[in-house]
């Protein structure tokens, strides 16, 4: 190539690649905290992350898989020993029988969801999306050049619902997949088996997937697990689960997922993983077997630090005259609430963090419709939360 002198400028760059891609907002949680000055007494509340490290008896798995020389390539769909433990992990769980060939191990969560709309979505197809949502899932669909459709869940007295009308009211023939996460990030809503039943029965009538974020399935106040699609699928249904040992075995920074799919699709899902990221380290699948086989009691705490966590907040704030308070969530790890006579959620983040040292998420990276929300991860130690919230209710009046 003949270099004339000429060096494009930045725009110029930027113009050159896709539009779509080029049309996915730049700012995100992590650049929104990572933009402002911590202070010296920050409690930062707006990651989806708890402040417990991996227990011992994962990460001495995977050391002595590493030091045994488990270094090499591992198998496309996963290490076997996980796949099975999984397998069987789930059957149990939802007592139905979910086979290791429909399961693969993945780069965390987001793998599963990028590998399922690689699987199902083509440029020009839309996806529906419940919201308010993790902005992670409206930014991917866009990356594959889907239309993305929001769907928002209605707030009332009994707490976030998602009206199947709603939904409906967006089928038409480029609709290929419905995306919902249930217990929801930010809400910590869950959708009920009857409405999950009325989801499964338009996928079969209009043929789109149904790709089920499950992340939080355990960590569900009100129960062992959160209803699941899991519970009511039938061979052949389009559906595919995303799940993650991130939140559930304090796994964040492992990035180990799974992603749960009709056993017709396991070579071709095997296809598009050795194209990506050819799987997983394999040294750490050894640490995700022990956290699946050994790891209930740990799912047990980190859930118990949620609810007490949720708690606390919700007794220290919900006095406040400005506070918009949902109904306590069923599940996950948040606390979604909105302060009267602050319509900006990105400004009230930035007053809150500069009063208190309380680093909350605006509500808006969720759903334009939820602009004034701000989002609190209440995965932390008792202590921590409660001097978190001690700050916040002497300062939203």
């Amino acid at each position: 190539m003949v270099n004339d002198g000429h060096i494009p400028d930045r725009a110029a760059t930027l113009e050159a690649i896709r539009p779509a891609i080029g049309r996915i907002p730049i700012e995100d949680i992590f650049s929104f905290a990572s933009g402002h000055k911590a202070p010296d007494n920050l409690i930062a509340l707006w990651y989806g992350e708890g402040d417990l490290p991996t227990p011992a008896f994962i990460g001495d798995a995977a050391a002595e898989a590493l030091r045994a020389g488990k270094t090499f390539y591992p198998p496309q769909n996963g290490l076997p020993q996980l796949r099975q433990a999984l397998s069987q992990y789930l059957t149990g769980l939802h007592g139905r029988p979910v086979e290791h060939q429909e399961v693969t191990i993945t780069v965390g969560g987001m793998d599963a969801i990028l590998l399922a709309l690689l699987i199902i979505v083509e440029a020009g197809d839309n996806v529906i999306v419940v919201d308010p949502v993790w902005p992670n899932i409206k930014g991917i669909a866009q990356a594959v050049g889907a239309e993305v459709r929001p769907v928002s869940m209605d707030l009332g007295e009994d707490g976030w619902s998602l009206d199947p009308e709603k939904v409906k009211a967006q089928i038409d023939n480029k609709t290929r997949l419905l995306f919902v996460a249930s217990p929801g990030n930010p809400t910590g809503a869950v959708v009920d088996r009857e409405t999950q039943m009325r989801l499964l029965e338009m996928s079969r009538q209009h043929g789109f997937w149904i790709l089920s974020d499950e992340v939080y399935s355990r960590l569900y106040f009100e129960g062992d697990a959160a209803p699941s699609l899991l519970d009511i699928r039938q061979p052949g249904d389009r559906v595919m689960v995303a799940n993650s040992f991130s939140k559930s075995w304090a796994m964040t920074g492992w990035r180990i997922g799974w992603l749960v799919h009709p056993p017709e699709l396991e070579e071709t899902i095997a296809m598009l993983v050795q194209y990506s990221t050819s799987g997983v380290a394999t040294f750490l699948q050894y640490g995700a077997v022990a956290a699946v086989r050994d790891g209930e009691g740990l799912v047990d705490q980190i859930r118990e630090q949620c609810r007490t966590g949720r708690d606390i907040i919700y007794e220290a704030i919900g006095a406040s005259s400005r506070v918009v308070l949902p109904p306590k969530p069923p599940g996950s790890m948040y606390v979604y609430f909105a302060l009267d006579g602050m319509p900006d959620s990105r400004q009230a983040a930035r007053s809150i963090l500069s009063r208190t040292g309380v680093g909350l998420t605006p509500g808006s990276f969720f759903s334009a419709q939820a602009e004034g929300f701000l989002r609190l991860c209440t995965c932390r130690n008792e202590a921590t939360i409660k001097e978190a919230a001690a700050r916040l209710a002497g300062n939203l009046d």
